[in-house]
């Protein structure tokens, strides 16, 4: 069994969330607005706010996920290769990018025709999100 922190999980699927309101928001939120071709309404309805909570939720439930995913990353690369600490969870974050994000994400470019710059906004999110979570995770093991 691969011994976990689940504190440290909740809070990098915390910090995840809150990333993603800042960066979809007051950063880029209207650019990756006009890029998806949504209009912002200026008011919500009940709908909208529920369709909202919704996909928060799931969102929530994917932080949680990769937060998890990359704790048993950076468990196995302290036990095996003997790293620890903010270099691993630079390390772990990068490469599980690099490797995983990057390469399946570019298939919305190739494939469904959507812009560039759509592309680095999105990526460029999860990017200092593993980051992030990486080192998070690496202090708190």
């Amino acid at each position: 069994m691969v011994p976990v922190n689940y504190w440290a999980v909740v809070a990098a699927a915390v910090f995840m969330m809150i990333l993603g309101a800042v960066w979809y928001g007051p950063l880029f939120g209207k650019k990756w607005a006009a890029l998806m071709g949504f209009a912002l309404p200026d008011a919500m309805d009940a709908e909208t706010r529920r369709k909202m909570l919704k996909s928060y939720g799931l969102m929530a439930l994917g932080a949680i996920v990769m937060s998890f995913s990359l704790s048993h990353a950076l468990t196995f690369a302290s036990a095996y290769l003997g790293v620890g600490g903010v270099y691993a969870g630079l390390q772990a974050g990068f490469w599980n990018w690099l490797g995983f994000i990057v390469p399946v994400t570019m298939g919305t470019v190739l494939w469904e025709d959507k812009p560039w710059t759509l592309w680095f906004i999105n990526v460029g999110y999860y990017l200092l999100g593993l980051l992030s979570i990486g080192v998070l995770l690496a202090i708190w093991m």
